[in-house]
């Protein structure tokens, strides 16, 4: 009998044993269900703000583009030729990676660097005609250039100090001497006979055109700087 009830009291104990088994398991996977449910909403929220500072940034990149693009259309209005001056400065500023405004006197100082490598393109294309019996004709030409390069970046020097009347007349008075350097290279290499003078005049065409974007910035920037909220130092 006692025998009996000893089995009775381990099957109790089994049964409670075998229950509170369960009880745990079950509250186990909740819990993990729960840690699982918590990851999920974590990471659902990592992900949403992410996105969210994504898109900020890329509102922010598309609105800067924007506006340099908008200020170099704006400073190209004065010149005589608008779309062509914008193409050939904004490809240069490359607007698509740019993340300022780029004002005025910014805008006058790439036009000048824009000319100052042009120039440079067209003394080493000169210099490729070496060789022939007019090759002082060429020599002649490639120092006017180098002349003219010099000037532009005495321009761009100015650039870089306070921006006053004074500044303002050197610039337009270099920008000019630039462009006379240009036709005395062309007259010279014309009085000469040379063959290349006509080779070389299509590749000053595009300076001249650059050139004259540049004077024509300066010669309305007090009304450009306006036009941006700014003023003359």
């Amino acid at each position: 009998m006692d025998a009996i009830n000893v089995m009775k009291g381990y099957d109790k104990v089994d049964h409670h044993q075998h229950r509170a088994g369960i009880h745990s398991l079950r509250t186990h996977q909740r819990l993990k269900i729960a840690v699982t449910i918590s990851a999920i909403v974590l990471l659902t929220l990592i992900i949403g703000l992410m996105l969210a500072v994504l898109i900020r940034e890329s509102n922010t990149e598309e609105q800067q583009q924007l506006d340099a693009a908008k200020s170099i259309k704006t400073v190209c209005s004065v010149t005589q030729n608008p779309d062509s001056c914008f193409t050939a400065l904004s490809s240069s500023l490359n607007i698509s990676s740019t993340t300022t405004k780029p004002d005025p006197e910014v805008i006058l100082k790439l036009s000048l660097q824009v000319n100052v490598n042009h120039f440079s393109n067209i003394t080493s294309s000169i210099k490729s005609l070496y060789g022939n019996h007019l090759e002082v004709a060429l020599r002649d030409c490639v120092d006017q250039l180098r002349d003219a390069s010099s000037r532009l970046n005495d321009s761009m020097s100015e650039l870089n100090a306070t921006l006053t009347d004074r500044t303002v007349n050197d610039i337009q008075t270099w920008i000019s001497a630039a462009m006379t350097d240009e036709e005395t290279c062309l007259d010279g290499l014309e009085e000469m006979g040379s063959t290349v003078a006509d080779e070389v005049k299509t590749m000053m065409k595009k300076s001249k055109e650059l050139l004259s974007y540049s004077l024509a910035i300066i010669a309305n920037i007090r009304t450009l700087l306006q036009k941006f909220g700014l003023h003359m130092h």
